[in-house]
């Protein structure tokens, strides 16, 4: 392996052109010009040294060196495709960990999960949750922000995706509703309009601790135009999920992320009183170290978890 191998569309466009014996032939399959084929095997006879084609005006032939090099060639290029069509065949499979939000596990993942499980039996998946997997703005003394120390083959923070060393996707861009019990919409001060929200404890979620990063009461009045309601009474809490059983448990109205409540509003745990959203500058993004891309576990839960999520936004744009 001292010498230095050729570029593979080099190489391949040299394969192509024996085999037709013609670069517009070989340029037509591989879907490039024939002076691009032309100057790939210019790259392959430069860097062996040798002459490939003796070019005629109207026709090409091989030279003894090309055919000498051509049955090995395409016996290694074989090969190469063989092996990747074997690895993308492969049934994943083996010990997958997963690390998430507690909230973003409890009230979103663990709920479609069976589907990953039945795609993909012989996964021996292990999810866990942490709270490092939301940015709270940690910087290291060298002024970086610091990465969570996670054992995870998978990753999905909430943030704003700026992940160093991480393959990354967005998720979902969660939008904030206001959600309560069923109940508040009845009784002496029914929820119909926003100025109702005086006579009910408003719940707060403190997740995100810079007040410019999350979605705040105030600034949903604001939208709604009651912007002179009192925003500070009611719980104040620091995990979504606690945010989401306070208000199903009738504790007041909670503004939370809309992919979190959605499948407490379908069940009629919880209601939206009012359809207004403000939109979050965070996202969920899934993360994979790059030393376990190729694992085919890995792999297809990045494809499911980016598949589900992209199901859902589509859905929930079509109800909106």
């Amino acid at each position: 392996m001292k010498a230095r191998i050729p570029p593979l569309h080099a190489l391949r466009a040299f394969e192509a052109a024996a085999r037709h014996m013609s670069f517009k032939r070989a340029a037509s399959e591989l879907h490039v010009t024939p002076g691009a084929v032309s100057q790939q095997i210019k790259l392959v006879e430069d860097q062996l040294g040798v002459e490939l084609f003796i070019r005629r005006t109207r026709a090409v032939e091989l030279t003894d060196e090309a055919r000498a090099m051509l049955p090995l060639l395409r016996q290694a290029l074989n090969q190469l495709a063989a092996a990747i069509e074997a690895t993308a065949q492969a049934s994943p499979s083996g010990r997958l960990t997963v690390c998430t939000p507690p909230s973003f596990a409890a009230r979103w993942l663990v709920p479609r999960l069976p589907s990953f499980t039945a795609a993909y039996p012989d996964v021996d998946l292990h999810l866990s949750t942490s709270l490092q997997t939301i940015d709270k703005r940690n910087v290291t003394e060298q002024g970086e922000a610091a990465q969570p120390s996670l054992d995870a083959d998978i990753l999905v923070r909430f943030g704003r995706g700026d992940y160093p060393g991480w393959i990354t996707e967005r998720l979902l861009t969660p939008s904030y509703v206001p959600v309560c019990a069923p109940a508040r919409l009845e009784g002496e001060h029914p929820l119909k309009q926003p100025s109702d929200l005086a006579w009910h404890p408003l719940i707060h979620d403190d997740t995100l601790p810079d007040l410019e990063d999350r979605p705040t009461w105030l600034q949903w009045l604001a939208l709604a135009g009651v912007p002179d309601l009192p925003t500070r009474r009611g719980p104040h809490f620091d995990d979504p999920g606690l945010v989401v059983a306070s208000a199903m448990a009738g504790h007041g109205v909670a503004l939370a992320a809309r992919p979190l409540v959605s499948a407490e509003v379908d069940a009629g745990r919880l209601c939206m009183p009012f359809a207004l959203a403000i939109p979050s500058r965070f996202a969920y993004f899934v993360c994979q170290p790059a030393a376990t891309a190729a694992r085919p576990a890995a792999a297809a839960f990045r494809r499911w978890i980016v598949d589900a999520a992209g199901r859902e936004s589509r859905a929930e744009k079509g109800a909106d």
